[in-house]
């Protein structure tokens, strides 16, 4: 704040600058400086804009949101919804979607649903009120749970978009989930493998299920088996528990280990060294989405790489553009040291 708005400051008592403070001194009227703050569609001429714009900004002036909302019947908001903040799955989507919204000069707020369908749902009601310009929901949706689409056609119909990585909003993100695992046990049977343990999550979570059943039909397919499945969730801490469950129950020298995400394969990596094995020509592991760490750990992890920050702009994208059509993203399978030839 400059030396003027806390003078301001203190001449009202010490109160933030307000809109009238910021007409009063750049000489128009209220409603000027309101049309050209709180974002009105109402033209306001260049000479009384760049007035009102340099007297905000002397003055220390900060726009009301719920006064813009009410100016434009949205926000400069983007609202991303996300299961769990700590995951780097969703700290890319997050990425690319801030970087979408810095192009545009709007803000992102994030909200972590925990993958409750519930807190979700709540969460939801709550941003109505917000107005936010978008809201994208990138967490997995729970084929068993209780749908939000009440919710979500709500926010629609107070101008508001919503987008969704699944079905279940105005507009999709997809990600061939099933096809990228498909093509991921394929390779690892071209490779030698012939049994595998799959870490899933709970049934119904699409997500999980989609990446499941693709891993097993290219295994099987190329003359493999799946052995086993534990379901557990998406954390490092599931992954860990689930492949010690697998290790109390006998994991054979030259199994395979899949896992839904690399986050869970960390986890079953680390396990794997806590019970004294190694991972590789002992037990070999694949993971999930290539985030940045799948290539810090020992041996780097076989994977699919998925190229969530671009997804995450896509999604902005989706949200603004009143013209929109996905474009594809490929997917594409990356064979390191996790996962050794056994041909």
């Amino acid at each position: 704040m400059t030396a003027e708005a806390r003078r301001s400051a203190r001449g009202n008592g010490g109160a933030a600058p307000t809109l009238h403070d910021v007409a009063a001194k750049a000489g128009v009227s209220l409603a000027t400086a309101s049309r050209v703050l709180n974002g009105s569609e109402r033209k306001v001429a260049e000479s009384f804009r760049e007035r009102v714009e340099r007297a905000a900004e002397e003055l220390g002036y900060t726009a009301n949101v719920s006064a813009q909302a009410t100016a434009r019947g949205t926000s400069p908001v983007i609202a991303l919804l996300v299961a769990d903040i700590a995951d780097p799955y969703f700290g890319l989507i997050a990425a690319g979607v801030a970087r979408g919204a810095d192009e545009q000069g709007l803000v992102v707020t994030i909200a972590i649903t925990d993958r409750d369908p519930t807190r979700e749902t709540r969460i939801l009601r709550a941003l109505r009120g917000q107005r936010p310009r978008g809201v994208i929901l990138a967490a997995s949706r729970d084929d068993n749970a209780e749908t939000t689409s009440d919710e979500l056609s709500a926010f629609a119909r107070l101008g508001g978009r919503t987008v969704a990585f699944g079905d279940g909003a105005d507009r999709s993100i997809r990600i061939d989930n099933r096809g990228g695992a498909e093509r991921l046990g394929a390779e690892m049977a071209a490779r030698g493998y012939r049994r595998a343990i799959a870490l899933a999550a709970a049934d119904g979570v699409r997500t999980s299920d989609d990446r499941l059943a693709g891993f097993t039909a290219g295994f099987t397919g190329g003359g493999g088996e799946v052995v086993r499945v534990y379901r557990s969730g998406f954390a490092r801490e599931d992954g860990a528990a689930s492949m010690q469950q697998a290790l109390d129950d006998g994991v054979e020298q030259g199994t395979l280990v899949f896992a839904l995400s690399d986050v869970v394969a960390i986890g079953a990596v680390s396990a794997i060294h806590d019970a004294g094995r190694s991972v590789g020509a002992d037990i070999a592991v694949a993971g999930f989405d290539d985030v940045p760490v799948s290539r810090d750990v020992t041996p780097q992890l076989t994977t699919v790489r998925v190229p969530l920050s671009e997804l995450g702009y896509q999604a902005f994208r989706a949200t603004v553009d009143s013209e929109w059509e996905q474009a594809d993203a490929p997917l594409e399978v990356i064979v390191r040291a996790s996962t050794p030839d056994r041909t």
